[in-house]
């Protein structure tokens, strides 16, 4: 499996000058090769591999200014979006409901300001130094990146342009290393706001986890409040953007990236510890877009990134061994666990609405049709294991524990 292993190269950090000086002759080099696609484009409608762009641009200065491994990889980088784009394309008129618009042809970087990320694959490393010193030294560039990755796992080294500098990414193969678990053991997750992710299981005694949301809640909560005053101090100049608003977006999406880690990684480092070895996420296609919560609910629900928390989770678990199933959850926090309620898929078409033996008395907490009250979330993660595997419980569900414990992160 490929990951990454990341670096932060700062705006005061001294490798910043020649990593900027590169990426934005990377910009010129994918400004001229976009130009000649997007011409043939719209004048013949005919797509130009990657063969005729090189040799459209292999003897221009932009293409001479990079080491030519580098330029290479961006022409194939640039190969791929536009393929890329073709495909979506092509998706979206046989399908157009699946999207939530019409694909956006490649555009132009800014002549000035533009930025483009740099490739070096290992070809275009130095592995005398790397042998030597331990460090990554990309050709071309007077920098050395401390890594930790062995030279047989890389693959490639990517800088790519951020707001506040550069990323590198150091990309590397790693083996799965599959853990002792039972795949026939099955845990489940329910993802939330205030709640991040609800875990329960069909292990006999198996103790449902709670993983905190709050913290997340809260720190997008501080970071629409900054982004709002510094708005409002750009608006009396009529202006748009900062450097000051891009740094406070920029560490954000780092904290929240942090914390996301921490969370799945704790998540699978518990199913190791209990021998399970499948996993289902409830998810529901396009569930964040037109949603219609309220104002509040509305901008603590879409801020928190829980597509990226599910990848996160997916690979993490695949390097170990256990199995991730993706299941739709409509309807899973309103039908009853205890009650075994039917579990439909949501159509929008459908006239009369399913009913359900009990209902949701208030934030976390959910009465069965006996009166017995289990945690909200636990029951909608209970049901969701239910959905993707109906014969997972058998007689004696109500000996299934439902008081949860919270899983520090």
């Amino acid at each position: 499996m490929q990951l990454v292993e990341q670096h932060l190269i700062r705006t005061t950090n001294s490798r910043y000058g020649c990593i900027d000086q590169a990426a934005f002759a990377s910009k010129n080099l994918y400004n001229q090769a976009t130009y000649h696609i997007r011409q043939a484009f719209f004048q013949s409608g005919t797509y130009l591999p990657y063969a005729a762009i090189y040799h459209r641009v292999k003897h221009l200065e932009c293409y001479q200014a990079l080491p030519r491994k580098v330029s290479n990889s961006i022409l194939i980088q640039i190969d791929q979006n536009w393929k890329a784009f073709r495909k979506a394309l092509e998706a979206w008129r046989e399908h157009p409901e699946t999207f939530t618009g019409k694909p956006k042809i490649p555009k132009y970087k800014h002549k000035e300001k533009g930025r483009f990320l740099l490739i070096y694959d290992k070809q275009a490393l130095g592995k005398r130094a790397f042998k030597q010193t331990g460090k990554l030294v990309p050709s071309g560039l007077p920098i050395e990146i401390d890594t930790a990755v062995p030279w047989e796992a890389l693959d490639q080294v990517r800088i790519v342009p951020r707001t506040d500098g550069y990323v590198v990414e150091v990309v590397y193969q790693q083996a799965a290393a599959p853990a002792e678990v039972d795949p026939t053991l099955i845990a489940a997750l329910d993802l939330g706001v205030d709640t991040l992710a609800a875990c329960t299981s069909t292990k006999p005694g198996f103790q449902p986890l709670l993983i905190n949301g709050r913290p997340l809640k809260s720190l997008n909560q501080y970071y629409n409040k900054r982004r709002a005053h510094a708005q409002r101090q750009l608006a009396k100049a009529n202006r748009f953007t900062s450097h000051r608003l891009d740094q406070i977006t920029a560490k954000r999406h780092r904290r929240v990236q942090a914390y996301l880690h921490t969370a799945s990684r704790r998540i699978i480092n518990h199913l190791v510890e209990e021998g399970i070895g499948t996993l289902v996420v409830g998810k529901t296609p396009l569930w964040k877009q037109e949603v219609n919560l309220g104002r509040r609910t509305n901008q603590t629900f879409v801020q928190i990134p829980h597509a990226r928390f599910i990848e996160m989770l997916t690979y993490k678990a695949r390097l170990i061994g256990i199995e991730v199933v993706l299941v739709e959850e409509s309807y899973t926090s309103k039908a009853s666990f205890l009650d075994l309620d039917a579990l439909p898929t949501y159509d929008p078409k459908r006239t009369e609405k399913p009913s359900f033996s009990g209902k949701r008395e208030r934030r976390g907490l959910y009465r069965a049709a006996s009166g017995r009250r289990i945690h909200a979330d636990v029951n909608a993660s209970y049901n969701i294991l239910r959905k993707a595997f109906p014969d997972s419980f058998g007689q004696g569900i109500e000996a299934v524990a439902v008081r949860p414990r919270r899983l520090a992160v």
